[in-house]
């Protein structure tokens, strides 16, 4: 059976003399497929098939995975190839959707989100350490993992003060009910401010919207130990990512 789709390389592996084994993200799902000499510079399939290229693929089903019989090259990223920290946290982004495993309406989703954050990455409209938890929260918020930020759970305060955002409950808390509960405050103004609009927000306004170094830091920080709870697995990728801030 043939089928053609968009779809984003999420990992491509080297196999054989000159084939890649390839994960790709489509609007249904991730699928693997096997492009048969595309580590050739001449093969016809060399361009549209490297790791985060955006192509449009011809697929044949085979007994274990599709094989790529055409592959047209719709978008490359080179930005992200080109820096370090740029291709570390993209290689982290592709590790978590592929953890995430979507399908589906989520599958299209999750592939809106992370090519809209390959291009701020790549086009280096917005910094890494501002992608990063835009991009988590938002994926964990398509998988179903929506955090409780309107109020405090306890007592529906809003606004006013410091919160606590509680990582292994997803719910929020203001700074008197956090202490009764032998939490501490993570969150200033802005940083609960950049929760909301990121889980709320429409696709178009996501990455727009602004916020200090030192509220940045809180937002970081409070979406990373979400991320921990939320999915039980260490990635390597992100401990790479982090390595290479240093």
């Amino acid at each position: 059976m043939q089928t053609t789709t968009m779809g984003l390389v999420l990992r491509a592996t080297k196999t054989g003399e000159a084939d890649r084994v390839l994960s790709v993200l489509t609007p249904s799902g991730i699928v693997s497929a096997i492009a048969k000499g595309s580590l050739r510079l001449k093969n016809r399939l060399h361009s549209a098939t490297g790791l985060f290229c955006y192509s449009e693929f011809t697929l044949f089903e085979g007994k274990t995975m599709f094989m790529v019989d055409e592959a047209e090259v719709r978008e490359v990223f080179w930005g992200v190839h080109e820096d370090v920290v740029n291709m570390a946290l993209a290689m982290y982004c592709a590790e978590f959707v592929s953890t995430l495993s979507p399908t589906g309406d989520e599958a299209a989703a999750q592939l809106r989100l992370l090519l809209n954050s390959l291009y701020y990455l790549s086009e280096k409209k917005r910094a890494p350490a501002f992608i990063k938890p835009v991009y988590e929260l938002r994926a964990l918020t398509l998988a179903g993992f929506l955090p409780g930020l309107v109020a405090c759970a306890d007592c529906v305060k809003y606004e006013g003060g410091p919160f606590c955002f509680d990582a292994a409950t997803g719910l929020l808390f203001c700074a008197e009910c956090a202490a009764k509960r032998g939490l501490a405050a993570n969150l200033d103004a802005a940083a609960l401010a950049a929760m909301r609009h990121i889980t709320y927000s429409e696709d178009e306004k996501l990455f727009g919207f602004s916020i200090g170094p030192e509220s940045l830091a809180h937002l970081g920080a409070a979406v990373e130990q979400y991320v921990r709870y939320c999915v039980d697995k260490p990635f390597k990728t992100l401990e790479f990512y982090h390595s290479v801030l240093v």
